[in-house]
Parts: structure tokens; sequence; C-alpha cells
């Protein structure tokens, strides 16, 4: 177990990656680099009411999301095994160890207290997420500041951060997590493991511990058998590796108060280089500095060069015309040439236009057989329209069969009937004298 090797990335047996704490602009915002895993911690509160149990007390709350944003196998919305073992991890460490000063959260006894809620966000997974998400979370806890209030009677006034300086949480002690990775059944391990050493350990064993020696929590996950003198040492590692871990957060912790306070970079702005930090701020002489007659010239050579281009592709439309009307205003094009298929359109019409004349010489064929059975002359019309009236005589129709109106109802297909059948006294062309 003492023996030491060289490890993939070139590290020694109990060294760490590269450790870096950075914090947000508004307070509670805390992001936790640990080589390659990359986690960020957000601290939020609010007025609630608390627990019959505890009516002196405030809240706590712990909540870890793994997205699909940190590796390709976390599930969105879904929580997997590595999410409630990391869930219920920082429950203990942070919670249960009750690291906060939840009775000071307390505003009225039994009836409104402050809800403190860890929401921490792990942006890249390479390994070793409980000690990265045990890090960001309780350096967020301890840079995190809540509203000042005041009471009057049983009405309950939260004072904004310009009216009254926030207020700090009350943190007792800061409870780390050191996670160890065993193989060959527990004779060989490693601190913080990282992915590729994760998939092929046999086991690990995670110790929450503050800088006092304090053991906070102890969990055992895989299939081995570890001896009491193992895990004594396994202590004694993670008690040397929380104490310099405390040592680089209590040290970002002052820098950032620091920074504030002299109006310095401060927030994620500080960890990055001046010479990639850009800035949306305009002044008078950058917006003199602007040439908006070349924008105009690379404008019209654009157009120029697309026009060139449809007229080498009869296939495509004409680029539209393209003109600068003010600062910000323009005008494309007079209508420009349409892209609807027209041609099929007019064809489409024609047909139409067809079958209405087929229709027209049908029903002219079908009047002009009526005006024959009827003994009516039609020779004299023309092509224009022209209107028949068919008296009642024409039809066999007497005046008896008019309406209440005065109108006249005429059934073609009788009218038709009749002039069709024979006289009577005729049957079969015999004429009976």
């Amino acid at each position: 177990m003492g023996v030491n090797f060289q490890r993939l990335d070139g590290r020694g047996t109990y060294d760490y990656r590269k450790i870096t704490i950075t914090f947000g602009i508004d307070r509670g915002c805390c992001h936790v680099q640990i080589g390659d895993t990359r986690v960020m911690a957000q601290v939020s509160c609010e007025v609630t009411t608390p627990k019959q149990t505890r009516p002196n007390e405030g809240l706590l709350y712990v909540n870890a999301e793994l997205s699909p944003m940190a590796a390709p196998h976390f599930e969105a919305g879904r929580p997997s095994q590595q999410g409630v073992e990391l869930g219920r991890c920082l429950e203990r460490c942070l919670k249960e160890s009750r690291c906060i000063d939840t009775e000071s959260l307390c505003i009225m006894s039994g009836m409104k207290v402050w809800a403190i809620r860890v929401d921490v966000h792990v942006l890249n997974h390479d390994g070793n997420l409980i000690d990265a998400c045990s890090m960001a979370a309780i350096t967020a806890l301890t840079h995190f500041r809540r509203p000042d209030v005041t009471v009057s009677g049983e009405e309950v006034t939260i004072l904004s951060v310009e009216d009254q300086d926030p207020i700090a949480l009350g943190v007792h002690h800061m409870p780390i997590c050191v996670s160890f990775a065993f193989f060959h059944q527990g004779k060989y391990l490693l601190v913080d493991p990282n992915e590729m050493e994760e998939r092929v350990m046999d086991g690990k064993m995670v110790i929450g511990m503050n800088k006092h020696r304090e053991l906070v929590t102890l969990q055992l996950t895989g299939s081995m058998l570890l001896h009491k003198d193992q895990v004594l040492r396994c202590t004694q590692i993670a008690s040397t590796k929380v104490q310099e871990m405390t040592k680089l957060i209590e040290e970002a912790l002052k820098n950032d108060v620091h920074e504030r306070a002299t109006g310095g970079q401060f927030g994620s702005a500080s960890s990055q280089d001046p010479s990639h930090v850009t800035s949306h701020v305009t002044t008078e002489k950058t917006m003199e500095e602007v040439d908006t007659e070349a924008l105009r010239e690379l404008a019209r050579e654009t157009v120029l060069k697309g026009r060139e281009t449809d007229r080498e592709s009869p296939g495509m439309t004409r680029a539209p015309d393209i003109t600068l009307l003010g600062k910000q205003t323009g005008r494309i094009g007079e209508g420009g040439l349409s892209s609807w298929d027209v041609e099929d359109i007019e064809e489409s019409e024609e047909d139409d236009v067809e079958m209405i004349a087929d229709t027209n010489v049908k029903v002219v064929r079908e009047t002009s057989h009526i005006s024959k059975c009827l003994g009516i002359d039609s020779s004299e019309d023309s092509e224009e329209d022209v209107t028949e009236t068919l008296a009642a005589h024409h039809l066999g129709v007497h005046e008896s069969s008019r309406g209440a109106s005065g109108d006249t109802t005429i059934d073609l297909t009788t009218a038709l009937n009749q002039q069709k059948r024979p006289a009577p006294g005729r049957e079969r062309g015999k004429v009976k004298r």
C-alpha cells in the first residue's frame, strides 16, 4: 500500500491535480476546477415556514445536477446511480454535519425562517466529482450573503442591498471530501482518481473531514476488503489534504473580499487573460472611427458579385437590389422576380378555360335539342348569350297551373314527355278513323 508508482498523467500516488477556485459577480456563485473536472455551485435563499419539529431553525437544501453537458452518459431529468450517490454524500457532508448555523436563519419562531438552497452543477466530468462538488458547495456557502430583515410585530420587511449590507451565513466549519480509489483488492490506492482510473478501480472510499481533524462522513463503495490499518492510513492522508484545500479556499475568499473592497477585478473576470476580455461599452471616439461609407461600398460589391453569379447560373433567381435609406435602414429590391411557378399557374388557368368552354358547348347542344323538341326556331341565335322565354302554351301548361303568387311552375321533363307522347287514338303508327 505504501508503494509509489507513476500514474498515466505523471502524478504521484497522493498528488491532487491542479485546483482552481473562482467566484462569480454575484455573491454565492463559486466555480471549482480540479484538472479537467469543472463544477459550479450557486446559493440562493427565500423566506419560508420552518418545520414543526424545529421551529427555531432554518432550512438547508442541497441539489446536485448531472447534465449531458458534463458527460454523454448523463441523462437530463433522470437521476442516475452516480447522481444519487453524489447527492446523498453532499447532504451528509454539509447538512448532517451541521456546518451551517441554522438557528441564525430564524426570523420569527414557528412562522418564518430563511431557507438556503445550494445547487451544484457539473460542467465537465473527468473523475472525482465528489471532491470538486464538496469544495464548490462549502465555498459558495461561505461566500454567500443573505439580505437583512426588519421585524415589526408580525410584519417582516426584507431590506435591499442598497439600504443595508447583506449578512454572511454562520459557518461553523468547512467539511471537505477526499476520495481514494483502490486496486487489486485494496492493495494499491490512489488519491484524486480521474475518469480513466475510476473505470478500472475495484472500489472507492470517500472521507469527509474538516481542518480540525473531525470526521464528518465515511462512505465505502465497491467489492473489496480493507483492514483497519488501511482506513487509519487513509484518514491521515485525508487530514493533510483537507488542511491544504481549506487554506486554498480561505486565500481565495480573502482575495475576493480585497478585490471587491478596492474596486479591482473580481469574479470570473479575474481569472481571464486581459487580452481576451471583451467589453460591450462603446465610447464616442469608437463611434467616430466607424466608416459607414466603406460598409456601403462593401455592400455594393457584394450585390454586384451576386448578380454576376446569377447570370452565370440561369436556374437561380436574381439577387434583389439593396438601397441604403439611412442609418441601419435599407430597402431590398422593388419587388424582384417571383420564385413561384407562374407558368404552371397559367397552364392550369388555360385548362380551366377549356373545361368551361367544353361545358358551354354541352349546354348549347342540350338547349338546341330542347328547342327542337318544343318547336322553337333557334337558327337566329348568335355567338352572344340569348335568353329565350318559353311560353306556357309551348309546354302545354294551362293557366290553372299557376301558383298563388302568379308564377307558373313548369316541369321541363314532363313537358318533353308530353311532346314525345303520341296523340290520342294513335297506337303504334295506326290512325283511328
